[in-house]
């Protein structure tokens, strides 16, 4: 067997069945091993997208070992994209059904690097990165047209997110129109090199600045079942991207807005399952959703919860249900223009934040980078970078506002309508600071010492947020502790005689898809825990196999069977009430009704 190395290259048993341009590289940056397929080749594989099969099984100086597929890049040209992950002595071996390739060993060579790595849950609810034990504080951008933007406005966009300090850039794989679908690709088998070359560099140049790319697989309203009818389409369809991406720093978003499709749960549930299983690097997985993804979580293919929502009953109930981390990619879309949605922006960005959800950002026009929101965003990354974000929960010991704590250690609350303010705490010395939201200012203020805090903010003319912080003690814990605490789930108090409310409307047992029903709770005893209740109302049919989704919040409306849950009448219709009140105990109900059309 002849050998060879130049730099990090393939190692074949001869120079020219493999041409790689790979200089000796750094962890976590992507290197391409090119294959060129010969006439005889070409000739028995007339669209090597459908018909060749290779990849290489990768082993690292850890003994780790990966596999990654190759994926076809036009023409007669096979790449292997592999990013490594420790420095050191990579050794692979072939496997084609061309047999020109097929068992054929090689090795390559990484260098090290400071890169922290790819990104992963940690600490039940939040973000680490892969290489360093580094906490990750996840702020996101929306971009969804990031690869069909004007070239110069793409890169100003990004230059300016991370300035800004984001981290996180929403994307759609195949832009934002049914038009930029059909020139990624014209029909199932044709995918379009070109289009996929340039979507390469973009995520290239988005990680480079810091920033990782969350991509969604599919636009809404059954985009890729009608790119892909057939399983075997879509799998061919998920190598080829897991191959092209699955090296880069990214996250999985599965589809836009699953409830769109039909059989959806399915669907996402096959993509899901395909890529815990095949994606080498096990990058994070997710989907887009016009509520929440917590009715896809018994799949178990999921990594972290994402919303689309400024309500924040929604996150708040569920924070108390699900050990995963919470991103929520729907907090509001600023209309820069507007002093009003920037406002109304800043306030769900900072409540959804006290639900312990992380936020990502939409702008109505993602070219105008220096609005209030996107400024409101780094002022609000800035704060938390401060603190020890990565150990922050909900807390309830207060009256006045909504709060994040590490109990013992620091106080986060936020007043979005600012007042008298008291919160309980342990008995300690603690710095307090009022910091300002809308400038990214923070005001020292006099320390205290004691177990009741009470105060009132600067100004009543906009919203705060009070910071009760052991500076001092926390300068001395130098470690990320991850996976420190035991997990907090709570038991579902689920007894009649000890739920706080009961449903009173619909009073029907049967009702139907096709018109709109007042709901209605009722409390049993008035008390200070349960005068700021939050009631999350989700409906499941279970025998159809689509999931829950959410009917509605609150203690009194009206409702809709949302579309899409029902495959077949007459259904079976649950519908579960979750509740939790001021003091953060979780109840729960259930009613059932017969729904006929």
């Amino acid at each position: 067997m002849h050998i060879f190395r130049a730099g990090l290259v393939a190692v074949l048993l001869g120079p020219i069945y493999a041409q790689t341009i790979c200089p000796p590289t750094p962890i976590y940056q992507s290197c391409d091993l090119v294959f060129e397929l010969n006439d005889a080749e070409m000739a028995a594989h007339p669209n090597p997208y459908v018909s060749v099969k290779m990849h290489a099984e990768v082993r690292s100086p850890k003994h780790t070992t990966f596999k990654l597929p190759a994926f076809w890049d036009g023409g007669r040209k096979l790449i292997i994209r592999f990013s490594p992950v420790d420095p050191g002595q990579w050794d692979f071996r072939l496997t084609s059904n061309l047999e020109r390739f097929d068992g054929k060993l090689g090795q390559t060579e990484a260098l090290p690097s400071d890169v922290p790595g790819f990104i992963r849950p940690a600490n039940l609810r939040h973000w680490a990165y892969t290489e360093i034990k580094k906490p990750h504080l996840w702020m996101g951008d929306t971009l969804l047209g990031l690869a069909t933007i004007e070239r110069a406005k793409f890169e100003a966009i990004v230059t300016a997110r991370a300035g800004q300090k984001f981290n996180h850039i929403r994307a759609q794989l195949f832009g934002e129109t049914a038009a930029d679908a059909k020139s990624a690709f014209s029909a199932w088998d044709k995918p379009n090199p070109e289009y996929f070359r340039e979507l390469d560099q973009r995520i290239q140049y988005v990680n480079k600045k810091g920033i990782t790319v969350d991509l969604m697989l599919g636009q809404s309203k059954n985009q890729l079942r009608q790119l892909f009818p057939t399983w075997q389409q879509r799998e061919r369809f998920l190598l080829y991207v897991i191959g092209r991406y699955s090296g880069m720093n990214i996250t999985w978003l599965g589809l836009d807005e699953f409830e769109s499709y039909t059989d959806g749960r399915p669907l996402l549930k096959e993509i899901g399952d395909f890529l815990k299983i095949n994606d080498p690097y096990k990058h994070p997985r997710s989907s887009f959703t016009q509520s929440t993804t917590s009715g896809l979580l018994a799949d178990g293919w999921m990594d972290f919860l994402s919303y689309q929502t400024s309500n924040s009953q929604i996150g708040g109930v569920e924070r108390q249900l699900y050990i995963k981390p919470f991103v929520n990619f729907g907090v509001g879309s600023e209309d820069a223009s507007s002093a009003k949605s920037s406002d109304d922006f800043r306030k769900h960005l900072w409540n959804i934040t006290m639900d312990g959800q992380y936020p990502t950002f939409s702008a109505m026009d993602p070219t105008i980078t220096d609005s209030a929101g996107a400024k409101a965003m780094k002022a609000w990354y800035e704060f938390f970078d401060w603190t020890r974000h990565w150990e922050l929960d909900p807390y309830f010991d207060l009256d006045g506002g909504k709060a994040l704590a590490l109990e013992g250690e620091e106080y986060i609350v936020y007043l979005a309508k600012p007042g008298l303010i008291e919160v309980i705490v342990e008995k300690h010395s603690y710095n307090v600071y009022w910091f300002n939201p809308i400038t990214g200012e923070s005001l020292k203020q006099k320390d205290f010492k004691g177990e009741k805090y009470v105060g009132e903010p600067p100004s009543k003319t906009q919203d705060w947020v009070l910071h009760l912080s052991r500076d001092g003690h926390k300068e001395r814990l130098l470690s990320y502790k991850f996976e420190s605490r035991p997990p907090f789930v709570q038991e579902l108090e689920t007894s009649i005689a000890k739920v706080p409310f009961q449903i009173v409307a619909p009073k029907d047992n049967e009702i139907s898809s096709k018109k709109e029903y007042a709901f209605e709770l009722k409390i049993k005893k008035d008390t200070r825990a349960t005068r700021s209740m939050m009631y999350l109302w989700t409906a499941e049919v279970v025998a159809d196999g689509q999931g829950s989704r959410v009917l509605a919040t609150g203690a009194k409306g009206t409702f809709r069977i949302p579309p899409g849950i029902i495959k077949n009448y007459p259904a079976v219709l649950n519908v579960h009430v979750s509740a939790i009140n001021a003091n953060g105990k979780v109840y729960a109900a259930d009613q059932v009704y017969r729904v006929m059309d």
